[in-house]
């Protein structure tokens, strides 16, 4: 996913919406989070279940299977039981449609 990928146009994301999306066989969650996008892969790192439809404390996303949190932001784990970051990708908004870019791809 080296290239910029769309997601869904920004009036399909308002503040506080989200959206999952599978790019290339990688499930990824976008945030509308006061009117900042963030993205990450949706998968906890605990067991591999998915994480966009758990809870939104703030920027921390809490999985819904064990409750281990992530900041959306960084990928950082900030709740175990999971102990590795959630991989993080860029998010950009081009010509009124929200594009996420994988960069471990590069």
């Amino acid at each position: 996913m080296a290239e910029w990928a769309r997601v869904c146009t920004l009036r399909e994301l308002p503040e506080g919406a989200r959206r999952v999306v599978e790019i290339e066989g990688t499930d990824v969650a976008v945030f509308n989070i006061g009117g900042q996008l963030h993205a990450i892969e949706d998968v906890c790192t605990h067991d591999g279940g998915e994480l966009a439809s758990g809870e939104l404390d703030g920027y921390e996303i809490v999985c819904p299977r064990h409750g281990a949190r992530f900041d959306v932001r960084s990928g950082e784990v900030k709740a175990p039981p999971a102990y590795e970051a959630v991989a993080t990708l860029s998010v950009r908004v081009a010509n009124g449609w929200v594009e996420v870019r994988d960069e471990r791809w590069d």
